[in-house]
Formats: C-alpha cells, sequence, structure tokens
C-alpha cells in the first residue's frame, strides 16, 4: 500500500504564488505516475497535472496550463506543484494522487489508484 500526504495549503492573495508539496510512503516501489487533482467547493474533482517517473511525461489540465508546475524527485519519493498568478477560481482542496505500476498511465488524469487527504488552498484578497 502506498500513502500520500500533503503539505503547503494556505490563504494567498490574488496573483500571489503557492507550493504544494506531496510525500509518498509504504511501498513507494509501486509508484508509477504521480499528480494532482483539485475539488472546488459545490464542483467536481479535477485533474490539475501528472508526471511521469522519468520526468519526461508532464501533463497539464486546461485551466492551470503556463500558471502552475509540476515536478518530482524520485529519491523523496515526493512531488511538488509550483502555483504561481494564482485567481479565486483556484480555490480548492488539492489532492495528491498516484498510480500503481503497470497501470495504464492515462489513470493519472482519470482515475489514480491513491490519492491523499487534501490540502486546502484559497486564493482570496
Amino acid at each position: 500500500q502506498i500513502q500520500l500526504v500533503e503539505s503547503g495549503g494556505g490563504l494567498v492573495q490574488p496573483g500571489g504564488s503557492l507550493r504544494l508539496s506531496c510525500a509518498a510512503s509504504g511501498r513507494t516501489d509501486n509508484l508509477y505516475y504521480m499528480g494532482w487533482f483539485r475539488q472546488a467547493p459545490g464542483k467536481e474533482r479535477e485533474f490539475v497535472a501528472g508526471i511521469s517517473p522519468s520526468l519526461l511525461s508532464i501533463l497539464y489540465g486546461d485551466s492551470v496550463k503556463g500558471r502552475f508546475t509540476i515536478s518530482r524527485d524520485n529519491a523523496k519519493s515526493s512531488v511538488y506543484l509550483q502555483m504561481n498568478s494564482l485567481k479565486p477560481e483556484d480555490t480548492a482542496v488539492y489532492f495528491c494522487v498516484a498510480v500503481r505500476k503497470f497501470r495504464p498511465s492515462q489513470l493519472i488524469t482519470t482515475e489514480p489508484d491513491y490519492w491523499g487527504e487534501g490540502a486546502k488552498v484559497a486564493v482570496s484578497s
């Protein structure tokens, strides 16, 4: 089993920046793609970003392209999300996610196998 724990959420003003971190523990040798989803109040969960173990394949949701950057440190079994130019509509709970090894990579954008408990991000003046 794999456990994912997020950190770094908080309150930020519009136009500001925030960096989320996620550390995986447990059977980390089973990690494949890692990434982030978010869920805004009253809305469905939305894919934010995903990254392959090789760091060569990086995916972003349309609403965050050009503003958010995902990165990964395999030695630390960690994934990060640098969020710049934040908007009020970025307010959401952000979930760290991961796909298990040997599963289809596209699951990182639809149905990841593992989820963290979430970190709240609020963008408000």
